[in-house]
Formats: structure tokens, C-alpha cells, sequence
């Protein structure tokens, strides 16, 4: 059994932020609604040392390999979890759990009053994430390309 271990990220995190971006937005390619969700979510690639500094990003490890992350904005009293993914070969070990505990905590510390997130439709382990966090849809967006 892993015990998940989830810190916040350093600048030292940044390149492989960078790498595991790109595979969090690779796998978003086919999904539904994912075209879209990538054009209106700019890649951070090189400016994750930037995105670190001003907070809110956590790392999720299995020894000194990172195989996940969680970036939230703190900035307004609605906290939203921009980002989150973990490799797809540590997922079911609870390091989405952990890194979503981890911003929790997070928004709370920031005065927040409400935590956010957003999921693509059929994202089956995202929404189990959030719902067991006990963080539920309170609202679904329908869209089409004209």
C-alpha cells in the first residue's frame, strides 16, 4: 500500500510540471468538450515557476517522482481547482484524494467561502473525485460549435 504524499510545489517542480502538463492535455484531445477546454486554458509550460511562486500548485510523489498535481486559484473568494491530474499509472492509490485535501485546506487558509472545479463531460474520475470530496455540480454548461 502507498501512502499518498502531496506538498506544495517549489520552483525546483517546475520542469516537471511542464511534462506532466502535457500529458494531462494530451489525454483531453479526444475527450468531449476538450477542444474547447483546451483553447480556453493557455498551456502554463514555461511559466510554471511563475504559476509556483504565486501559490496554490501541490505535488503529489511517489518517493522523488512526481506523478501528479493540483493548481487552484486562491485569488477570489470562490477557489477553483484550475487544474488536476495524476499519471495514469499511480491513479487508485488516493493521490487525487490527497492533492484535493491539499486544496481544501488551501482555500480555507485564504478566507475562501466557496471551492470550485470543473470536469468534462464523461470524465467519470474526475466526477468521483470531486463528489467524494463532497464537491457537487451546481451547474452544467451545454454547448455547440456553430
Amino acid at each position: 500500500m502507498i501512502d499518498p504524499v502531496v506538498r506544495p510545489a517549489t520552483a525546483d517542480d517546475a520542469a516537471e510540471l511542464a511534462v506532466l502538463e502535457t500529458t494531462a492535455r494530451a489525454a483531453l484531445v479526444e475527450a468531449r468538450g476538450g477542444e474547447r477546454w483546451l483553447t480556453e486554458h493557455p498551456v502554463v509550460g514555461d511559466a510554471w515557476a511563475a504559476r509556483v511562486a504565486s501559490g496554490g500548485v501541490f505535488v503529489a510523489l511517489i518517493g522523488a517522482v512526481r506523478v501528479g498535481f493540483l493548481a487552484i486559484d486562491l485569488t477570489r473568494p470562490v477557489a477553483t481547482v484550475e487544474q488536476v491530474f495524476v499519471h495514469h499509472e499511480a491513479r487508485e492509490l488516493g493521490f487525487g484524494d490527497a492533492l484535493l485535501a491539499a486544496a481544501v485546506d488551501a482555500a480555507r487558509a485564504s478566507g475562501a467561502t466557496w471551492l470550485e472545479g470543473h470536469t468534462l463531460p464523461g470524465d467519470r474520475n474526475i466526477k468521483n473525485l470531486y463528489e467524494r470530496a463532497r464537491i457537487t455540480a451546481r451547474l452544467i454548461t451545454v454547448s455547440t460549435r456553430l
